[in-house]
C-alpha cells in the first residue's frame, strides 16, 4: 500500500476556511455538505443570543431573523418570500407534500429509477395508504442525451397521472435532469410537479420562477454550506392552502392575518433550534465572496474541477463517461469496472476511507454497471485528491485479480 497523505497537497489557504479533518481526502461534499467556520460562528453567536434570554429571543427577535433569512435566500432562488418555508431538509419538504395531498385508489405518481430512496419510501408509504400507484419510469444509465429522460417521462404519462415526483440533481447518478422542459410538458398534460431539489441549491443557477415547478424543496447545507438543518420548500401561491406542515402546531388557529396560513403553520412548529435557517444569508454572502466572479465563478470553477476529476477516473479505470458533461454539475459518477462487481458498495467505501483516508460516495446500482463511485467538486478540493483516489482504486482492481 502506498502512503501518500493529503497533507502533501491541499491548498491550505481553502482548508483553513473548513475545519474539515486535514487528515481524510474529502471528495464527498454532496452527501451532507460542509459548513464553513465563518458560518459556523454566526451560528454560534446566535445560539449564545438565543441561551442568553430565551424569552425575548422567541418572542421578539426569532421572526424578524426567520423573514429576513427568508427574503435573502428567496431572492437567490428567484421568487417571491411568501412563497417559501424553511424546512429542516428536502425530503422533509417532499413528506410534507405527499403528506398533504389527497390521493384516490387508482391515482398514478409518476417518479423515475433515479429517485433518492427516501423520497421513494415516502411515495411508497402514500401509496400503502391511499391505493395510489406508483409508476417508476426507467430513465436509461449510461445515457447520451437530456431529451432521453424527458421522452422516457412523457411516455408514461396517463390520464390517471395526479403527480410527478422529480428529482432535479440526482442524488445515485449526478445527473441534472432537463426540468424545466419536463415541468413545461406535465403542466400541458394536466400533471402537478413536486421537485426534489436536494443538490441544486448553489451548485447550478436556479430560478423557481422560471421553472415553474408547482412545489419545489432544496437543500442549504449542502451546497450554499449553511449549517446542518437548513432546507427550504416552495409552493405555488394558489396550492398554498392545501400543504400543511408534518407538525401541526400553533399556525393552525393563528388569529394574524399579516401573513398566509402557509407561513404561519410552517414557521412554527414547535420550539426547536432555528439558528440554520438564519445562517443562510451568511451563506449565501461568503460562499459567494470567495472568487472575484462570486457565485458563477464559484459554481463554473467547481463545475470544471469535477469534470477534469471524472475524465482522469475514466481514463485511470478503463471506462466511458456515462453522460454528457451538461449533464452535471459539481458532482458526477464513474461507472466501477466489473472486477468490483462481486464487492459490496459498503465495503468499498469502507476500506477507501479505513485503508486510505478517502471519504467518498460508492453506489450501487440495479443495472450494469453495478456500482458507481461519486465524486463532488467543492472549491476546497484539488485536482490531486481525485488522483489519489484513482490510485487507491487501481490497487482495489489489482488485487480482486483485474
Amino acid at each position: 500500500m502506498f502512503k501518500d497523505t493529503k497533507s502533501q497537497y491541499h491548498k491550505v489557504k481553502w482548508a483553513d476556511l473548513w475545519s474539515l479533518d486535514p487528515g481524510v481526502t474529502f471528495v464527498n461534499h454532496g452527501s451532507f455538505g460542509a459548513c464553513p467556520i465563518a458560518v459556523l460562528a454566526v451560528q454560534q453567536n446566535l445560539r449564545s443570543q438565543l441561551e442568553q434570554e430565551p424569552l425575548r429571543f422567541f418572542t421578539r427577535e426569532w421572526e424578524p431573523l426567520l423573514d429576513e433569512a427568508k427574503s435573502k435566500l428567496a431572492a437567490f432562488v428567484g421568487v417571491g418570500a411568501e412563497d417559501l418555508v424553511f424546512v429542516p431538509n428536502a425530503t422533509t419538504g417532499v413528506n410534507s407534500v405527499l403528506r398533504s395531498l389527497i390521493f384516490h385508489p387508482g391515482d398514478e405518481i409518476l417518479t423515475t429509477n433515479h429517485e433518492y430512496n427516501a423520497c421513494r419510501n415516502a411515495l411508497d408509504f402514500i401509496a400503502s395508504r391511499t391505493g395510489a400507484r406508483v409508476v417508476v419510469v426507467k430513465i436509461p444509465f449510461p445515457l447520451d442525451s437530456p431529451q432521453q429522460v424527458v421522452e422516457a417521462v412523457i411516455e408514461q404519462v396517463s390520464s390517471k397521472t395526479r403527480l410527478a415526483l422529480l428529482d432535479h440533481i440526482t442524488s445515485q447518478t449526478g445527473l441534472i435532469f432537463p426540468l424545466r422542459e419536463l415541468v413545461q410538458k406535465l403542466q400541458a398534460m394536466g400533471v402537478d410537479t413536486l421537485v426534489d431539489g436536494a443538490h441544486a441549491p448553489g451548485m447550478i443557477p436556479l430560478n423557481l420562477q422560471e421553472i415553474g415547478a408547482t412545489y419545489y424543496t432544496g437543500n442549504c447545507h449542502k451546497w450554499l454550506c449553511a449549517p446542518k438543518g437548513a432546507a427550504f420548500l416552495y409552493v405555488r401561491r394558489d396550492k398554498q392552502p392545501e400543504i400543511r406542515p408534518l407538525t401541526i402546531s400553533h399556525g393552525a388557529n393563528s388569529s394574524r392575518t399579516d401573513k398566509s396560513r402557509f407561513q404561519l403553520e410552517f414557521d412554527w412548529t414547535g420550539t426547536d433550534d432555528p439558528t440554520a435557517y438564519m445562517c443562510v444569508p451568511e451563506a449565501i454572502a461568503f460562499m459567494g465572496s470567495l472568487l472575484p466572479g462570486g457565485w458563477d465563478e464559484l459554481r463554473q470553477c467547481n463545475h470544471q474541477l469535477v469534470l477534469q476529476a471524472r475524465q482522469l477516473l475514466c481514463e485511470a479505470l478503463q471506462v466511458l463517461p456515462p453522460c454528457l458533461d451538461e449533464m452535471i454539475g459539481s458532482m458526477a459518477v464513474i461507472p466501477m469496472p466489473a472486477a468490483l462487481e462481486n464487492r459490496s458498495f459498503m465495503s468499498i467505501r469502507d476500506e477507501l476511507f479505513d485503508r486510505f483516508g478517502i471519504q467518498v460516495q460508492v453506489v450501487p446500482w440495479h443495472e450494469t454497471p453495478k456500482l458507481l463511485v461519486r465524486i463532488s467538486a467543492q472549491i476546497y478540493n484539488t485536482i490531486e485528491e481525485y488522483e489519489y483516489l484513482g490510485r487507491a482504486l487501481l490497487e482495489l482492481l489489482a488485487e480482486n485479480g483485474n
